[in-house]
């Protein structure tokens, strides 16, 4: 029996399938991806040797839906008709709401927002379950997610806040090293050597974060010397606006998510 079909091969759908595998999730034959493209299903067969690669929905115990939003609705349709009984769904805007409209009363249904660095293990997740859903569907759900990073567990009037920091986080996070890049170049150094230098900053300030017990205020502060080099750095990205920028880029981004689910 399948315990598990991911309906959607792209990015995200191969980093989740890629996580369970090598997690141990489940045996290799008990997992599906379902992609009507026939050559990437012959390149998802390549990746994971064992797992059901096919071009239609199969019977299974619980699916993930990482289709686009267009397609989510005849998604379900199709799913209700295979006997599915839990559904994950990541497909950013759709509501527990719309998916239970199609798939039925009897599905257990969970939403997620995970974000892009899921595709490479470390990802940020938060889930939501729909009316009725029990603890041990929402335990399902993250253990999924969890196989490509951590999973936060919110009430589903907070998804869309948790799109603008995390789900669209990545973006600011990149604009973030491209600038930094830019700056080192700036100042004399060569491109190559600058893009090293800033991404191994931002991997590293990261993880000291990760793993300390201080905030980021407090860690902040005990990198700037009264009058020094990060001080005066500081002062010009106070004076730029960028604190006020990021702030109102998670405001937007919200807002925007907020659009998109009112359709």
């Amino acid at each position: 029996m399948i315990r598990l079909q991911i309906v959607g091969g792209g990015r995200m759908g191969e980093a989740l399938l890629g996580g369970l595998v090598a997690g141990g999730w489940a045996e290799p034959a008990e997992l599906c991806v379902v992609e009507r493209l026939a050559e990437r299903r012959t390149e998802l067969s390549r990746l994971f040797p064992g797992v059901v690669v096919v071009g239609e929905l199969v019977e299974a115990e619980g699916a993930v839906i990482a289709v686009k939003p267009n397609d989510v609705g005849s998604t379900c349709v199709d799913l209700a008709a295979t006997g599915v009984t839990r559904v994950l769904s990541i497909a950013a805007g759709i509501t527990t709401d719309a998916l239970r409209a199609s798939l039925g009363p009897d599905v257990a249904v969970v939403r997620a927002m995970p974000n892009t660095p899921s595709l490479v293990g470390a990802g940020a997740a938060a889930i939501a379950g729909a009316e009725g859903t029990s603890d041990a569907d929402l335990d399902w759900a993250s253990s999924i997610l969890e196989a490509v990073g951590i999973v936060v567990r919110v009430d589903e009037d907070k998804i869309d806040a948790v799109t603008g920091l995390s789900g669209s986080g990545p973006a600011y996070v990149m604009v973030l090293a491209e600038s930094l890049i830019e700056a080192g170049v700036l100042v004399g150094l060569p491109h190559e050597v600058a893009e090293v230098l800033a991404v191994q900053t931002l991997l590293g300030s990261a993880q000291l974060l990760h793993s300390s017990d201080e905030t980021a205020a407090s860690l902040r502060a005990g990198v700037t010397s009264p009058g020094g080099t990060t001080a005066a750095g500081l002062r010009a990205l106070e004076g730029g606006g960028m604190r006020a920028a990021l702030i109102d880029a998670v405001v937007a981004a919200t807002e925007r998510s907020r659009e998109l689910g009112r359709g």
